[in-house]
Protein backbone atom coordinates (compact mmCIF):
# COMPACT_ATOMS: atom_id res chain seq x y z
CA UNK A 1 0.00 0.00 0.00
CA UNK A 2 1.34 3.45 -0.94
CA UNK A 3 1.88 6.32 1.46
CA UNK A 4 -1.23 8.19 0.34
CA UNK A 5 -3.38 5.08 0.71
CA UNK A 6 -1.99 4.42 4.20
CA UNK A 7 -2.72 8.00 5.26
CA UNK A 8 -6.26 7.79 3.93
CA UNK A 9 -6.85 4.53 5.78
CA UNK A 10 -5.62 6.05 9.04
CA UNK A 11 -7.89 9.07 8.62
CA UNK A 12 -10.89 6.83 8.01
CA UNK A 13 -10.02 4.67 11.02
CA UNK A 14 -9.67 7.73 13.23
CA UNK A 15 -13.02 9.03 12.05
CA UNK A 16 -14.87 5.86 12.98
CA UNK A 17 -13.04 5.43 16.26
CA UNK A 18 -13.64 9.12 17.04
CA UNK A 19 -10.40 9.32 19.01
CA UNK A 20 -8.75 11.69 16.57
CA UNK A 21 -11.72 14.02 16.79
CA UNK A 22 -11.69 14.35 20.56
CA UNK A 23 -14.90 12.46 21.28
CA UNK A 24 -14.82 11.21 24.86
CA UNK A 25 -16.40 7.94 25.95
CA UNK A 26 -18.93 8.75 28.68
CA UNK A 27 -20.71 5.38 28.72
CA UNK A 28 -19.33 4.67 32.20
CA UNK A 29 -20.93 7.80 33.65
CA UNK A 30 -24.34 8.15 35.30
CA UNK A 31 -26.90 10.55 33.87
CA UNK A 32 -27.70 12.94 32.35
CA UNK A 33 -29.46 14.51 35.34
CA UNK A 34 -32.36 16.94 35.21
CA UNK A 35 -33.30 19.21 38.10
CA UNK A 36 -36.83 18.76 39.39
CA UNK A 37 -39.13 21.73 38.86
CA UNK A 38 -40.16 21.64 42.55
CA UNK A 39 -36.69 22.53 43.87
CA UNK A 40 -36.02 23.22 46.64
CA UNK A 41 -37.90 20.17 47.86
CA UNK A 42 -37.01 20.76 51.54
CA UNK A 43 -36.30 24.04 53.32
CA UNK A 44 -35.93 25.18 56.96
CA UNK A 45 -38.98 25.12 59.21
CA UNK A 46 -39.98 25.96 62.77
CA UNK A 47 -37.92 27.84 65.33
CA UNK A 48 -35.72 25.13 66.82
CA UNK A 49 -33.32 22.51 65.43
CA UNK A 50 -34.07 23.01 61.69
CA UNK A 51 -34.90 26.71 61.72
CA UNK A 52 -31.89 28.19 59.91
CA UNK A 53 -30.74 26.01 57.01
CA UNK A 54 -31.31 22.53 55.58
CA UNK A 55 -28.84 20.88 53.20
CA UNK A 56 -26.39 18.11 52.22
CA UNK A 57 -28.54 14.96 52.55
CA UNK A 58 -27.73 11.27 52.32
CA UNK A 59 -30.28 8.86 50.86
CA UNK A 60 -31.17 5.17 50.64
CA UNK A 61 -34.03 3.27 49.00
CA UNK A 62 -35.61 -0.05 49.92
CA UNK A 63 -37.34 -0.18 46.53
CA UNK A 64 -40.58 1.33 47.79
CA UNK A 65 -39.49 4.30 49.89
CA UNK A 66 -36.55 6.70 49.82
CA UNK A 67 -35.11 7.53 53.22
CA UNK A 68 -33.24 10.82 53.48
CA UNK A 69 -30.88 11.80 56.27
CA UNK A 70 -30.29 15.53 56.10
CA UNK A 71 -28.25 18.18 57.86
CA UNK A 72 -30.24 20.83 59.69
CA UNK A 73 -28.81 23.96 61.34
CA UNK A 74 -30.36 25.92 64.17
CA UNK A 75 -29.83 29.64 64.71
CA UNK A 76 -27.26 29.51 67.49
CA UNK A 77 -23.67 30.69 67.08
CA UNK A 78 -24.23 32.99 64.12
CA UNK A 79 -20.86 34.39 63.10
CA UNK A 80 -19.02 31.83 65.22
CA UNK A 81 -19.77 28.16 64.52
CA UNK A 82 -22.76 29.32 62.44
CA UNK A 83 -25.47 27.14 63.93
CA UNK A 84 -25.42 23.73 65.59
CA UNK A 85 -26.09 20.93 63.10
CA UNK A 86 -28.23 17.86 63.70
CA UNK A 87 -29.30 15.07 61.39
CA UNK A 88 -32.97 14.60 60.56
CA UNK A 89 -34.88 11.85 58.76
CA UNK A 90 -37.48 12.24 56.00
CA UNK A 91 -39.22 9.67 53.78
CA UNK A 92 -40.77 9.72 50.31
CA UNK A 93 -42.57 7.26 48.06
CA UNK A 94 -42.03 9.31 44.90
CA UNK A 95 -38.52 10.71 45.38
CA UNK A 96 -39.69 14.32 45.54
CA UNK A 97 -42.32 14.85 48.24
CA UNK A 98 -40.91 14.07 51.67
CA UNK A 99 -42.43 13.70 55.13
CA UNK A 100 -40.10 14.71 57.95
CA UNK A 101 -39.90 13.13 61.37
CA UNK A 102 -40.38 15.70 64.14
CA UNK A 103 -37.11 15.16 66.00
CA UNK A 104 -33.52 14.65 64.88
CA UNK A 105 -32.29 11.05 64.71
CA UNK A 106 -28.68 12.00 65.47
CA UNK A 107 -27.78 14.81 67.85
CA UNK A 108 -24.35 16.08 68.90
CA UNK A 109 -23.52 15.01 72.44
CA UNK A 110 -19.76 14.52 72.60
CA UNK A 111 -17.10 17.17 73.16
CA UNK A 112 -15.73 16.58 69.67
CA UNK A 113 -19.20 17.31 68.20
CA UNK A 114 -19.94 20.55 70.04
CA UNK A 115 -20.85 23.29 69.50
CA UNK A 116 -20.82 22.86 65.71
CA UNK A 117 -22.68 19.58 65.68
CA UNK A 118 -23.12 16.63 63.30
CA UNK A 119 -22.78 17.68 59.66
CA UNK A 120 -22.94 16.27 56.12
CA UNK A 121 -24.11 12.64 56.49
CA UNK A 122 -23.20 9.89 54.06
CA UNK A 123 -24.88 6.50 54.26
CA UNK A 124 -24.06 2.90 53.32
CA UNK A 125 -26.02 -0.30 54.01
CA UNK A 126 -23.79 -3.34 54.53
CA UNK A 127 -25.01 -6.70 55.88
CA UNK A 128 -28.25 -5.29 57.33
CA UNK A 129 -26.48 -2.47 59.17
CA UNK A 130 -26.48 1.18 58.16
CA UNK A 131 -23.14 2.95 58.49
CA UNK A 132 -23.25 6.72 58.71
CA UNK A 133 -20.20 8.89 58.28
CA UNK A 134 -20.57 12.52 59.26
CA UNK A 135 -18.50 15.57 60.10
CA UNK A 136 -18.18 16.24 63.82
CA UNK A 137 -17.42 19.93 64.29
CA UNK A 138 -16.25 21.24 67.65
CA UNK A 139 -16.31 24.84 66.48
CA UNK A 140 -12.66 24.82 65.40
CA UNK A 141 -11.76 21.53 63.73
CA UNK A 142 -13.81 19.17 61.58
CA UNK A 143 -13.34 15.44 62.22
CA UNK A 144 -14.79 12.52 60.31
CA UNK A 145 -17.02 10.47 62.65
CA UNK A 146 -18.92 7.19 62.36
CA UNK A 147 -22.22 5.78 63.64
CA UNK A 148 -24.17 2.58 62.97
CA UNK A 149 -27.85 1.67 63.08
CA UNK A 150 -30.18 -1.25 62.29
CA UNK A 151 -33.09 1.00 61.33
CA UNK A 152 -31.93 4.58 60.49
CA UNK A 153 -33.45 5.88 63.73
CA UNK A 154 -31.42 4.41 66.58
CA UNK A 155 -27.73 5.14 66.21
CA UNK A 156 -24.64 3.91 68.04
CA UNK A 157 -21.73 6.32 67.76
CA UNK A 158 -18.29 4.81 67.13
CA UNK A 159 -16.36 8.03 67.58
CA UNK A 160 -13.80 9.68 65.34
CA UNK A 161 -12.60 7.68 62.35
CA UNK A 162 -9.10 9.19 62.39
CA UNK A 163 -8.63 10.68 65.87
CA UNK A 164 -4.96 11.53 65.26
CA UNK A 165 -5.25 12.85 61.74
CA UNK A 166 -6.58 16.35 62.36
CA UNK A 167 -9.02 17.98 59.94
CA UNK A 168 -10.91 15.25 58.04
CA UNK A 169 -14.28 15.15 56.28
CA UNK A 170 -16.46 13.39 53.75
CA UNK A 171 -16.29 9.61 54.14
CA UNK A 172 -17.95 7.64 51.32
CA UNK A 173 -17.91 3.90 52.09
CA UNK A 174 -17.92 1.39 49.21
CA UNK A 175 -20.94 -0.80 50.05
CA UNK A 176 -19.28 -4.18 49.64
CA UNK A 177 -16.12 -5.99 50.67
CA UNK A 178 -13.31 -6.00 48.07
CA UNK A 179 -10.20 -8.17 48.44
CA UNK A 180 -11.26 -9.05 51.97
CA UNK A 181 -11.53 -5.42 53.09
CA UNK A 182 -13.95 -2.52 53.16
CA UNK A 183 -12.93 0.74 51.51
CA UNK A 184 -13.78 4.38 52.02
CA UNK A 185 -12.97 7.49 50.00
CA UNK A 186 -12.56 10.66 52.06
CA UNK A 187 -11.12 14.17 52.12
CA UNK A 188 -12.09 17.72 51.16
CA UNK A 189 -8.97 18.93 49.32
CA UNK A 190 -7.56 15.82 47.68
CA UNK A 191 -9.39 12.49 47.88
CA UNK A 192 -7.77 9.74 49.95
CA UNK A 193 -8.75 6.13 50.56
CA UNK A 194 -8.85 4.05 53.75
CA UNK A 195 -9.50 0.38 54.45
CA UNK A 196 -11.12 -1.56 57.28
CA UNK A 197 -11.80 -5.17 58.20
CA UNK A 198 -14.73 -4.42 60.50
CA UNK A 199 -16.13 -1.06 59.25
CA UNK A 200 -15.24 0.58 62.57
CA UNK A 201 -11.44 0.74 62.70
CA UNK A 202 -10.01 2.42 59.60
CA UNK A 203 -6.47 2.75 58.23
CA UNK A 204 -5.80 5.57 55.79
CA UNK A 205 -3.41 5.18 52.86
CA UNK A 206 -1.25 8.29 52.95
CA UNK A 207 -0.97 8.96 49.21
CA UNK A 208 -4.15 10.53 47.76
CA UNK A 209 -5.90 8.60 45.01
CA UNK A 210 -7.23 11.72 43.27
CA UNK A 211 -6.11 15.34 43.03
CA UNK A 212 -7.56 18.65 41.83
CA UNK A 213 -6.70 19.53 38.22
CA UNK A 214 -5.32 22.83 36.99
CA UNK A 215 -7.50 24.72 34.51
CA UNK A 216 -10.54 22.55 35.19
CA UNK A 217 -13.82 22.93 37.05
CA UNK A 218 -12.19 21.01 39.93
CA UNK A 219 -8.96 22.99 40.19
CA UNK A 220 -9.07 24.01 43.87
CA UNK A 221 -10.56 21.11 45.81
CA UNK A 222 -12.37 17.81 45.43
CA UNK A 223 -14.54 15.84 47.87
CA UNK A 224 -16.49 12.56 47.65
CA UNK A 225 -20.23 12.77 47.05
CA UNK A 226 -22.75 9.97 47.72
CA UNK A 227 -22.03 6.33 48.50
CA UNK A 228 -19.93 4.90 45.63
CA UNK A 229 -21.92 2.89 43.10
CA UNK A 230 -20.77 -0.53 41.88
CA UNK A 231 -21.28 -0.77 38.11
CA UNK A 232 -20.18 -3.06 35.30
CA UNK A 233 -17.37 -0.60 34.64
CA UNK A 234 -16.00 -0.35 38.18
CA UNK A 235 -16.57 1.80 41.28
CA UNK A 236 -18.35 4.99 40.27
CA UNK A 237 -17.70 7.96 42.54
CA UNK A 238 -19.78 11.08 42.04
CA UNK A 239 -17.79 13.91 43.57
CA UNK A 240 -17.94 17.57 44.55
CA UNK A 241 -15.39 20.16 43.54
CA UNK A 242 -14.60 23.85 43.47
CA UNK A 243 -12.58 26.03 41.15
CA UNK A 244 -10.34 28.97 42.06
CA UNK A 245 -13.41 31.20 42.45
CA UNK A 246 -15.03 28.71 44.85
CA UNK A 247 -17.80 27.82 42.44
CA UNK A 248 -18.88 24.29 43.39
CA UNK A 249 -19.64 21.83 40.59
CA UNK A 250 -19.93 18.05 40.38
CA UNK A 251 -17.90 15.45 38.51
CA UNK A 252 -17.63 11.69 38.10
CA UNK A 253 -14.69 9.34 38.62
CA UNK A 254 -14.26 5.61 38.04
CA UNK A 255 -12.04 3.38 40.18
CA UNK A 256 -10.91 -0.20 39.61
CA UNK A 257 -13.28 -2.72 41.22
CA UNK A 258 -10.31 -5.01 41.94
CA UNK A 259 -8.09 -2.20 43.24
CA UNK A 260 -10.22 0.62 44.68
CA UNK A 261 -7.17 2.88 44.98
CA UNK A 262 -6.62 2.92 41.20
CA UNK A 263 -8.33 5.73 39.29
CA UNK A 264 -9.39 4.56 35.82
CA UNK A 265 -11.46 7.38 34.35
CA UNK A 266 -12.50 10.92 35.24
CA UNK A 267 -15.03 13.23 33.64
CA UNK A 268 -13.59 16.05 31.56
CA UNK A 269 -16.47 18.37 32.42
CA UNK A 270 -18.90 18.94 35.28
CA UNK A 271 -22.47 17.65 35.15
CA UNK A 272 -24.09 20.06 37.65
CA UNK A 273 -23.27 23.65 38.51
CA UNK A 274 -25.07 26.44 40.41
CA UNK A 275 -27.81 27.97 38.28
CA UNK A 276 -30.91 28.88 40.29
CA UNK A 277 -31.39 31.57 42.92
CA UNK A 278 -30.78 29.46 46.02
CA UNK A 279 -27.74 27.70 44.54
CA UNK A 280 -26.17 30.99 43.48
CA UNK A 281 -27.25 33.15 46.43
CA UNK A 282 -27.62 30.87 49.47
CA UNK A 283 -25.76 31.29 52.75
CA UNK A 284 -22.70 29.95 50.91
CA UNK A 285 -23.00 31.26 47.34
CA UNK A 286 -22.38 29.30 44.15
CA UNK A 287 -22.76 25.82 45.61
CA UNK A 288 -24.34 22.58 44.46
CA UNK A 289 -23.20 19.80 46.79
CA UNK A 290 -24.20 16.17 46.21
CA UNK A 291 -24.28 13.62 49.02
CA UNK A 292 -27.29 11.35 48.44
CA UNK A 293 -28.28 9.02 45.60
CA UNK A 294 -31.14 6.49 45.55
CA UNK A 295 -33.10 4.60 42.90
CA UNK A 296 -36.88 4.21 42.79
CA UNK A 297 -39.30 3.12 40.06
CA UNK A 298 -36.79 3.24 37.23
CA UNK A 299 -35.27 6.59 38.16
CA UNK A 300 -32.11 7.62 39.93
CA UNK A 301 -32.54 10.53 42.34
CA UNK A 302 -29.54 12.68 43.23
CA UNK A 303 -30.03 14.84 46.32
CA UNK A 304 -27.93 17.90 46.93
CA UNK A 305 -27.45 21.01 49.02
CA UNK A 306 -28.41 24.29 47.37
CA UNK A 307 -26.08 27.03 48.54
CA UNK A 308 -25.97 25.39 52.00
CA UNK A 309 -29.55 26.62 52.46
CA UNK A 310 -32.05 24.11 51.03
CA UNK A 311 -32.27 20.64 49.47
CA UNK A 312 -32.75 19.96 45.79
CA UNK A 313 -33.07 16.84 43.66
CA UNK A 314 -32.05 15.97 40.13
CA UNK A 315 -33.14 12.78 38.42
CA UNK A 316 -32.07 10.50 35.60
CA UNK A 317 -34.08 7.79 33.86
CA UNK A 318 -32.38 4.41 34.20
CA UNK A 319 -32.19 2.01 31.30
Amino acid sequence: MGTSSTTAALIIACFFLSGCYGKTDTSWQLGPFERHESNPILTPQGSTWEAKDLFNPAAWSDGETIYMLYRAEDSTGIGDWNGTSRIGLATSTDGVNFTREPDPVLEPSESWELPGGAEDPRLALIDSTFYLTYTAYDGETAHLALAASPDLRNWTKHGLVFPDRGWTKAGAIVPQRINGRYWMYFGDTNIWIAWSEDLVTWTAIEEPVMFPRDDHFDSRLIEPGPTPIITEHGILLLYNSADENLVYRTGQALFDLHDPSRLIRRSDTWFMEPVNELEVGGQIPNVVFIEGYAELNGRGYLYYGMGDSGIGVAFTDLE
